[in-house]
């Protein structure tokens, strides 16, 4: 019984060391044209720019179509550190 929560504790002490990792790793996307996303490991968005020509009322649906498409490759970046440091830490746990 002891062996399991000393496994336990090593492996919350793990998930807070993984959990800083992802808070200090940070990505910028810069996939579209004209909007550039930080975004870091814990997936929280750190800043976000926009050129200035997006944000003319005549841009509207384009900027749109763009912030939506920037954010979802900033997420995608962002899933993909934290994949490779879950991989690095725990690499007995399936999936990765």
């Amino acid at each position: 019984m002891f062996d399991k929560m000393k496994q336990l504790m090593e492996m919350k002490k793990q998930a807070e060391a993984l959990k800083k990792q992802l808070d200090a790793a940070s990505v910028d996307v810069n996939k579209v044209n004209g909007i550039r996303i930080r975004i870091n490991g814990s997936q929280r968005f750190q800043s976000i720019d926009v050129a200035p020509e997006h944000l003319k009322a005549e841009n509207k649906q384009r900027f749109e179509q763009d912030l939506l498409n920037s954010v979802n490759a900033a997420i995608t970046e962002s899933q993909k550190i934290a994949a490779a440091k879950m991989k690095d830490i725990m690499p007995g746990i399936p999936g990765f």
